[in-house]
């Protein structure tokens, strides 16, 4: 059997309506740590960015967990070296999403308020989580799977 691209796994569970943020967190994560449906529930409250508030996009924060589930082991050694190395990647990870989609908020790349009944109107209408969200979601996990 074939194993599928994280970007392949991650766009699945977004169409099989979880958020942005559970759909990279659970396809790019550590296959030796935690369960998808461990990290499905972890990241529930992260989608639109942050619970439809509008900030840092869900598909970005969902890379963020996995850098961190899988970088931040060396913490329990020396927390500030660890620290030091997984905000280093992130850090990163954070300036290339930001060069390739002009922002890292996600009232900005998809130009609707989430938390408001019009906002909500506005995604859909224009087919925003199609058009603009798989494009987030499929290049945050293919920057995961590069660092893996």
């Amino acid at each position: 059997m074939e194993t599928k691209k994280p970007s392949e796994r991650a766009l699945e569970l977004f169409a099989a309506h979880y958020n942005c943020a559970q759909s990279v967190f659970a396809a790019c994560a550590a296959e030796d740590e935690l369960t998808e449906a461990q990290r499905l529930a972890i990241a529930a409250a992260f989608g639109g960015g942050m619970a439809r508030q509008g900030e840092v996009c869900g598909a970005l924060t969902g890379a963020l967990m996995a850098l961190g589930e899988s970088g931040g082991k060396g913490m329990a050694v020396d927390p500030a070296a660890g620290r030091d190395a997984v905000y280093t990647e992130a850090g990163e990870l954070m300036d290339r999403f930001r060069t390739a989609h002009g922002s890292l908020l996600c009232h900005e790349l998809t130009g609707c308020r989430l938390n408001t009944e019009e906002g909500q109107r506005a995604f859909k209408e224009r087919n925003t989580r199609s058009e603009v969200c798989t494009k987030l979601i499929a290049f945050a996990a293919d920057e995961v799977a590069k660092i893996g």
